[in-house]
């Protein structure tokens, strides 16, 4: 269709009116279509695996929805928060990590405001530790805390301090590194807890205690000196225990094989006199019968131990010996 230009101004007006008219028409359908579109943008809604979606209608919580697709009330009439349940997160103290992965790099700032804490025995050290923690309850996360992750750094500093402030420097760098972790942890969940924050800790990891840089050179000299003090304790009592216990296992088998002699010289002693008793009473019931058997038993005794024996008869010029008597016997 060819557009006429008008020949005055009144027709083209009346031209500009119809063309406007034309197009209010369907401003009523475009603010439908509108109204629509924004009501399925604002009324559908998806949770990710690693969390759930907490559903506000005017500021009241309602309901919790698990992952996949959901819907609401739209236009902020139910409000919608999606809270990290499955997510385990970290808290750096004392310092910061600028770029993960395989050589990981650190921020070359200071924290020492962080860091820097005072021992029971009256030690300065520069304490490194990470906080790994993890939602367990959206709902005090949401209505309780309004910075959750301000809260978790404040009293987790505050436990850091206290622990180590009960802490001698030994402990806090050798000894106790362990036994720090872990009543970190328990204290920094027990405060948690105490202020409903829905949070709880996974893992409490120091990382280095390390003395400040201005007395480092001191500290070293100090540690080393510990260090050798107790190694000629422990060679000491090395040597001790190999010395003493073998002094005192010698000391008790001779004494055990003095008592086992001396038992066996008693008994013996007395079964010598048993039987000298035993003999004297039957040789004065029977003195002949009892001088024969002594005879007999006391050739028995004697003559296996002669070795070969010779018989003499007094009227014979040779010697006859009597065969095979000790092989016999």
């Amino acid at each position: 269709m060819a557009f006429k230009i008008p020949d005055t101004p009144e027709e083209l007006f009346r031209q500009g009116s119809r063309g406007i008219g034309h197009v209010n028409r369907w401003i009523p359908a475009l603010i439908l279509l509108a109204v629509l579109l924004g009501l399925l943008l604002s009324s559908f809604y998806q949770v990710d695996t690693d969390e759930v979606g907490v559903i506000r209608r005017f500021g009241k919580y309602v309901h919790t929805t698990q992952p996949g697709l959901h819907l609401k009330w739209p236009f902020e009439i139910e409000h919608l928060d999606l809270v990290k349940v499955r997510r385990v997160f970290k808290e750096e103290f004392g310092f910061r990590t600028a770029r993960a992965g395989t050589k990981t790099e650190y921020s070359a700032n200071s924290y020492q405001d962080e860091s820097l804490m005072l021992t029971g025995d009256l030690n300065v050290v520069e304490v490194t530790w990470i906080v790994q923690f993890k939602v367990k309850d959206p709902l005090k996360l949401l209505f309780n805390l309004s910075d959750p992750r301000k809260v978790m750094r404040d009293a987790a500093e505050v436990v850091m301090r206290q622990v180590i402030g009960d802490s001698s420097v030994t402990e806090a760098l050798i000894t106790r590194r362990i036994d720090i972790n872990l009543e970190v942890q328990r204290e920094l969940q027990e405060i948690l807890d105490s202020y409903e924050t829905g949070l709880q800790i996974e893992t409490v990891k120091l990382q280095d205690v390390n003395p400040p840089d201005e007395v480092k050179p001191s500290f070293n000299e100090v540690n080393e000196a510990k260090q050798e003090k107790e190694k000629v304790i422990n060679q000491s009592w090395e040597s001790y225990n190999k010395t003493v216990p073998k002094a005192r296992g010698e000391a008790e088998r001779t004494i055990r094989e003095a008592e086992g002699y001396a038992l066996e010289r008693v008994n013996q002693a007395k079964g010598d006199a048993a039987k000298f008793q035993a003999t004297w009473d039957a040789y004065k019931e029977a003195k002949d019968v009892t001088r024969k058997r002594l005879y007999l038993e006391t050739l028995e005794e004697i003559l296996p131990k002669a070795g070969k024996v010779y018989v003499m008869d007094p009227k014979g010029t040779g010697i006859l010996p009597l065969l095979k008597l000790k092989e016999e016997q």
